[in-house]
């Protein structure tokens, strides 16, 4: 990565002599969205500035993948963490769930040169983060940016960790969810990155599949400036060390006041690992030992391995039933996943609370591999419609709230002039709370179907004031 050289004035903001001449200012403590990457290439990024910065020391900096296109929005919730911890943060506003990885990687790339050239980098605190898909391409994008040290995956395992060598390692921080369908995969890839001794941490809240509280993206930034200490990237600071230890063990302190001593152990598990270059960790290895004994703990232990146990045969079960049901068109099967619906459901009144989480996981599970299985299908060169109309009313099952997939349904089926199931979807759809009328009257297809009076008598029953006119025999 290239570091050129400038002349910096601080007047509440700061002034750089671009590439092109073109006077560019960027204000400190504020997030400056649309800019260029130069003249001849219709990219931008975002970039956000802490109020310390000066033009006479290195930063560290985090860029930060958004696929959904809401990069100044992500900016923001990395922003409290940024400020506290001193981090510059960038984020292109090109990456794309449509792009391939490779077209995505290159656009960073370009971003992270450009960023580089105007800034100065620490060259060896460059980092990368994102939440979900986003996650995927930070967590990738080491494998071909070698100056990358450290990625902050939100609720996304290590892709592939059989492309992971030692010899071009990067710490990688997970976050994660208790409830989040990707928990079990971020456990099992710490699992994989301990066993090549790769450096990682996982840092697991109670949630979903969600953004994390600010908490947790301190901690992320905290744990990669003690690393960079202990690389010797930057100078130690005892007081800091010091102070970020007495918080965290304080915080294993309160979970074990609370009785939670699986969750009190992970996280001494955590400490051991970030703060064994630091300090003599074998006053924290006993009190891990002694923790390991309590009787709690190992109840607390038994309780979630076996959750986990039966939450990986559930899993195996979707996958199969699922894969048997799109080759073979079996809507009668529907009524099946109907019904493990109402069993998922019914996990939140179980008195257990690793219950309930499992309950949530499997819900959302089901729902990414649905989801995936129809992006599998409409990738492919000649679509099976059918197939996706299957997997279509399949979400309308485990995602009854996802209006749109209703809507796509009664577009295909009016359009094959299949009403009948047009119209069953349309009352389904109104049962569960769809009440935007005009959309309704402009789904593609649905010109003969919106004008009979069975349409308009479901519509008038949900909605009232049919558009057109009801005509009893």
């Amino acid at each position: 990565m290239k570091q050129l050289l400038f002349s910096l004035m601080l007047l509440g903001c700061i002034s750089f002599n671009g590439m092109h001449a073109q006077d560019l200012k960027l204000k400190k403590g504020i997030i400056t969205d649309s800019l260029s990457i130069n003249d001849s290439i219709p990219e931008s990024f975002a970039l956000y500035l802490p109020s310390s910065f000066n033009g006479s020391s290195k930063w560290p900096i985090i860029f930060v993948f958004d696929l959904e296109g809401n990069t100044k929005r992500v900016l923001r919730l990395f922003k409290v963490a940024a400020e506290k911890n001193n981090y510059l943060l960038a984020a292109s506003n090109n990456v794309s769930d449509s792009l391939s990885i490779a077209q995505n990687i290159l656009i960073a790339s370009r971003m992270i040169n450009k960023v580089a050239s105007m800034l100065p980098i620490n060259n060896d605190r460059v980092y990368t983060a994102g939440f979900s898909s986003g996650a995927k391409i930070a967590a990738l994008a080491p494998t071909f940016i070698k100056q990358i040290d450290g990625v902050i995956s939100l609720g996304s395992a290590v892709p592939n960790t059989e492309i992971l060598t030692t010899r071009n390692s990067f710490h990688f921080i997970g976050i994660v969810g208790k409830e989040d369908f990707n928990y079990t995969n971020m456990l099992e890839g710490k699992q994989a990155l301990n066993k090549i001794k790769f450096p990682n941490n996982l840092l697991v809240f109670d949630g979903g599949h969600q953004w994390p509280d600010q908490l947790y993206l301190e901690k992320a930034m905290e744990i990669f400036s003690l690393s960079a200490m202990a690389k010797g990237n930057i100078g130690k600071d005892e007081n800091f060390i010091n102070t970020s230890l007495k918080q965290n063990l304080q915080k294993v302190n309160s979970l074990i006041s609370e009785k939670q001593m699986l969750n009190a152990y992970e996280r001494l598990v955590e400490i051991i690992k970030i703060y064994r270059s630091h300090i003599n960790v074998d006053s924290l290895v006993n009190r891990r030992k002694e923790l390991k004994k309590d009787k709690t703990y190992r109840a607390q232990r038994r309780a979630e391995n076996l959750v986990l146990f039966n939450e990986s045969f559930i899993r195996d079960d979707y996958n199969f039933n699922l894969t048997e049901d799109i080759t073979t068109l079996n809507y009668n099967n529907l009524g099946w996943w109907n019904y493990q619906m109402g069993e998922l459901r019914e996990y939140q009144n179980k008195a257990k609370l690793v219950e309930k989480q499992m309950g949530k996981r499997l819900i959302g599970y089901l729902n990414a591999l649905v989801e995936d299985n129809i992006d599998i299908e409409l990738t492919e060169s000649i679509i099976d419609e059918e197939a996706v109309l299957f997997l279509w009313m399949l979400k309308t099952i485990t995602d009854p709230q996802n209006y749109q997939y209703y809507l796509n349904i009664i577009s295909v089926s009016a359009k094959n002039e299949d009403f009948g199931t047009a119209l069953f979807y349309l009352e389904e759809l109104l049962k569960n709370g769809y009440k935007n009328k005009t959309e309704l009257y402009a789904v593609e297809h649905t010109a003969l179907l919106r004008i009979t009076p069975e349409f308009n008598k479901i519509v008038d029953e949900y909605l009232k004031d049919a558009r057109y006119e009801i005509i009893e025999e």
